[in-house]
């Protein structure tokens, strides 16, 4: 196809820059080993586009100390939200360790009271049992199963308590006897009549006790009869 005269040619600029000015990135030279064609318009809006964003880049720069008190703040903000979070994660983890420990005392009070019941139905066995021994019953067969019943109970928890020549305790001894003695310098147990038993702290029965009382000795019959003429000559005197 022929030009028309006076038209003119139009000007192609050839581009053999390896490296794009817009995307930075590595261009690929055509098949046939030339750079990549560009018409000079495109070169202007190219060159405006990098003019656009080298004032756009500097812009940015020259405002970036709003942008840092801005991004301060949000640090801040979020600071803050950790630190309220954190609290309230303490909290209900303080509050869920008293509520495992609760749980556990509840527990324990239960079990220990289920024994301390199961204990106390037992008590007139292990009456029994106590004066089949004194009578000289409890031998052979039987006493092995006595033996293992008893040892069970106390390896649960079961105490029993009351002897001869303990001090009178209101609390834990029952007195159903009471006598005199210069022999004792006060209020002593001198029989037990019935056992008592304890579950750890819980007194289950009472030990029923006779109990004895101190006494002044009496003065020999000399003594007495010489403090009563040493009165009647201070009467006569």
């Amino acid at each position: 196809m022929s030009r028309n005269e006076g038209e003119q040619e139009p000007v192609v600029v050839r581009d053999r820059r390896r490296i794009d000015p817009v995307t930075g990135q590595r261009r690929v030279p055509a098949s046939n080993g030339e750079g990549a064609q560009v018409a000079e318009s495109m070169s202007g809006t190219l060159d405006e586009e990098i003019v656009k964003a080298a004032e756009q880049e500097t812009a940015q720069q020259a405002s970036g100390q709003p942008g840092a008190e801005e991004a301060a703040g949000e640090s801040t903000g979020l600071q803050q939200q950790v630190d309220e979070l954190t609290a309230d994660l303490k909290r209900v983890t303080a509050e869920y360790a008293n509520y495992r420990k609760r749980v556990e005392r509840d527990r324990e009070a239960v079990i220990a009271g289920a024994k301390a019941s199961v204990a106390g139905d037992l008590l007139t066995v292990l009456d029994d049992l106590e004066r089949a021994e004194a009578h000289g019953d409890l031998n052979g067969a039987f006493k092995a199963v006595a033996d293992k019943l008893v040892a069970t109970l106390n390896s649960a928890g079961l105490e029993s308590f009351g002897r001869e020549g303990d001090e009178f305790d209101p609390s834990v001894h029952e007195a159903v006897q009471h006598s005199t003695s210069p022999d004792v310098s006060g209020p002593t147990v001198t029989t037990v009549l019935r056992r008592g038993y304890r579950f750890a702290d819980r007194v289950l029965r009472p030990a029923m006790v006779a109990v004895t009382d101190h006494e002044p000795a009496a003065e020999p019959v000399a003594g007495q009869q010489a403090k009563a003429a040493d009165e009647n000559q201070a009467e006569q005197g």
